[in-house]
């Protein structure tokens, strides 16, 4: 089975086998082994991007030396997606909340994080 976490760069859906740390005080990027868990400030790379990736100018790219090796799925990445399958496929679930039409709409709408503002005359 392939592992569970896919290449961060956009557009990409092949497997990641390296990890992208970026160290600024010294101005490198270093692209090794696939870290054992996701960070939020690292990337992910599939074996083409890892081996392809350049550096701005007067940066240095320190790079893993050999192949890399797609890493064998944990136990937890499988425990998690064997959780993910279950929950998505529950039928008991509660119905999710219909907004009411007993109130009267302003123009004041909510979609995710945003808000419409009615405009001032």
């Amino acid at each position: 089975m392939r592992s569970v976490r896919k290449c961060s760069r956009t557009g990409c859906l092949e497997p990641a086998v390296a990890t992208l740390t970026y160290a600024y005080s010294d101005s490198t990027a270093v692209v090794g082994p696939l870290a054992t868990a996701s960070e939020p400030h690292s990337y992910d790379l599939c074996e083409a991007h890892a081996l392809r990736l350049t550096a701005p100018k007067g940066w240095e790219v320190v790079r893993h030396e050999g192949e890399f090796a797609e890493p064998e799925p944990s136990s937890d990445e499988l425990t998690a997606l064997a959780e993910a399958v279950r929950e998505a496929g529950r039928t008991d679930r509660p119905a999710p909340p219909t907004e009411s039409t007993d109130e009267p709409r302003t123009g004041q709408g909510r979609r995710g994080h945003l808000r419409v503002l009615p405009g001032r005359t």
